[in-house]
């Protein structure tokens, strides 16, 4: 299925480009949460009508995330989690608990934001979580977890 991407997205494409995907995520993701609209002649022509308002749209929105970027360079976590003598947590440390514990810091984070390189945390130690704030701006921070 063609499209034409309304805001950028990692992997895919950039503001106005016209791409070729599969009609499942089109159908499913793009479509449905406003990313891309269908590739045809009345769309083009809405789209080129409303570029300088989204091209706006989505400076302001890399510019808040550098912004966010600033808060986040250097920060440190310290979680507390129930593990075993061996080291091993009693469950895991996922992406909801590490956008809490950035939340709580003083930096507003979401779920989706937070991007484990090697799946969920299920172990005592320090660790590099990736934070993606924006396609284009995305930070490091650590993560320490020790036994309650």
């Amino acid at each position: 299925m063609e499209v034409i991407l309304l805001e950028k997205i990692r992997n895919l494409g950039s503001l106005g480009e016209q791409v070729r995907v599969k009609n499942g995520y089109a159908r499913n993701f793009l479509l449905p949460t406003g990313k891309a609209v269908v590739a045809n002649k009345v769309n083009k022509e809405q789209f080129e009508a409303r570029r300088e308002e989204l091209e706006a749209a989505q400076s302001d929105q890399l510019a808040k995330a550098e912004s966010r970027q600033a808060k986040l360079e250097n920060m440190s976590l310290e979680l507390k989690s129930r593990a075993s003598e061996e080291g091993k947590l009693f469950g895991s440390v996922g992406s909801k608990e590490i956008a809490e514990a950035v939340s709580n810091a003083g930096t507003e984070v979401s779920r989706a934001e937070v991007q484990f390189p090697d799946g969920p945390i299920k172990e005592l130690g320090d660790f590099k979580v990736l934070i993606a704030l924006h396609p284009e701006v995305s930070v490091t921070i650590a993560v320490n977890v020790s036994a309650e």
